[in-house]
């Protein structure tokens, strides 16, 4: 089954990374949904909710207070301004 690679970085730290199913933002443009296979992009983030299906384990939500999202050849990099993530994937990768 082919997955994506997903880092997610802030201005300052570190914030994410690991396999995923699927990844959801908000862009400049409406709400993206990345599947593996998808064509590449570059986009604007706007405030809100960054939303991850891992390939094992719960879903992953991070807040970000805006930035971008790159997508090329099933990799998947969000360098926000600022990002937090919940408490329930703390510690993954």
């Amino acid at each position: 089954m082919a997955e994506l690679e997903v880092e997610i970085v802030a201005a300052d730290h570190f914030v994410w990374s690991g396999p995923a199913k699927m990844v959801k933002a908000r862009t400049a443009d409406g709400e993206i949904g990345i599947l593996p296979g998808h064509t590449p992009v570059l986009a604007i983030m706007h405030a809100g909710d960054i939303v991850i299906e891992p390939v094992s384990g719960s879903r992953i939500t991070a807040t970000v207070d805006g930035g971008f999202f790159s997508v090329d050849s099933d990799r998947v990099v969000i360098v926000a301004d600022n990002a937090q993530i919940g408490e329930s994937a703390a510690g993954t990768r």
